[in-house]
C-alpha cells in the first residue's frame, strides 16, 4: 500500500526506526568530504552549506535549506563516498535516515519515490540555472537571487521575509564574486530601500521590490564581464556547483 501524504510528512519530520532527529549549532559539521557515506541528512530547519576541497581550499558550493536532502550520494552506490562536506550555517534541525532505510523506502513507497525524484529533478534544474547565471548574469543580480533564495529558507510572508545572517564571505562564495563587491552591493540595497540590516543581523528582505528590481533594475557596478567581454567573476566556479553531492 503506498504511503500517505500525512504520513510521508510524519516519515520526514519525525524519529523512528533507523531515523534520528539531530539538532545542530552555527558552523558544526553534518559530514566530511571523503567519507563514507552511510546516511542522507533531510532538513527540517536552519541553513547548510555544502562544501568542496581541492588544492587545500575549500569553497562553498550551494545553500540547502528546509525540505531539502543533503548527503544523496550515500544511495549511489555500495561503498559510497562523500563528494562535499556538510556545514550549519545557522542552527539547524536535520533528520538523520540510515542508507539502507532510504534505499528501502524508494523501492517499497512510490509515494516516496516520486517526492525524491522530483526533488533530484528540481536540483539538477537549479543547477543549470547556477551555471547560466555564472556565465552570463551580474554579481550583482546573482547576489539579489541568493538573498530570495534565503527567504524561501525562512518563515517569511508574502511582502518582507527575515534571513540570518551568514556573513559577507559566505556570500561572495556562494555567489562566485569578492567580499568587497558583496558589502558594496549589500549597503547599495539598503539605500534602495530592498534589504534592512544591522552589523551581524538578521536580514529583513522586501521580496516584493528586491524581485522587480531584479527583473527591470539595472546593475550598480559593471562586472568584469562588462568590461572585457569574459565570464562574470565567478564563471569558473559554475562547473564546481554542478555536484551529484549538493
Amino acid at each position: 500500500m503506498n504511503m500517505k501524504p500525512l504520513y510521508l510528512k510524519t516519515f520526514l519530520s519525525t524519529p523512528g526506526s533507523r531515523r534520528t532527529i539531530k539538532y545542530l549549532k552555527r558552523n558544526q559539521v553534518l559530514f566530511s568530504q571523503g567519507k563514507r557515506a552511510d546516511a542522507i541528512f533531510y532538513i527540517l530547519a536552519g541553513v547548510v552549506g555544502l562544501t568542496v576541497t581541492a588544492d587545500g581550499k575549500e569553497r562553498i558550493i550551494t545553500l540547502l535549506g528546509p525540505g531539502s536532502f543533503a548527503g544523496k550520494e550515500c544511495i549511489a552506490s555500495n561503498r559510497p563516498q562523500r563528494t562535499s562536506s556538510g556545514r550549519a550555517l545557522t542552527a539547524c534541525t536535520v533528520l538523520r535516515i540510515e542508507r539502507n532505510e532510504m534505499l528501502r523506502m524508494i523501492k517499497t513507497k512510490r509515494a516516496f519515490a516520486v517526492l525524491f525524484v522530483d526533488y533530484l529533478l528540481s536540483r539538477i534544474t537549479r543547477y543549470q540555472e547556477v551555471i547560466m547565471d555564472q556565465m552570463f548574469v551580474s554579481s550583482e543580480k546573482r547576489l539579489a537571487r541568493t538573498l530570495l533564495q534565503l527567504t524561501n529558507m525562512s518563515e517569511s510572508g508574502d511582502v518582507e521575509a527575515v534571513v540570518p545572517y551568514l556573513g559577507q564571505t559566505i556570500l561572495a562564495e556562494v555567489v562566485g564574486t569578492t567580499r568587497s563587491r558583496v558589502s558594496f552591493f549589500m549597503n547599495r540595497f539598503r539605500v534602495l530601500g530592498l534589504i534592512a540590516y544591522k552589523s551581524q543581523g538578521p536580514v529583513l528582505i522586501n521580496t516584493v521590490q528586491l524581485s522587480a528590481w531584479l527583473v527591470e533594475g539595472r546593475q550598480v557596478a559593471p562586472d568584469a564581464q562588462d568590461q572585457e567581454g569574459q565570464p562574470a567573476d565567478g564563471a569558473q566556479q559554475g562547473a564546481a556547483l554542478f555536484n551529484p553531492g549538493a
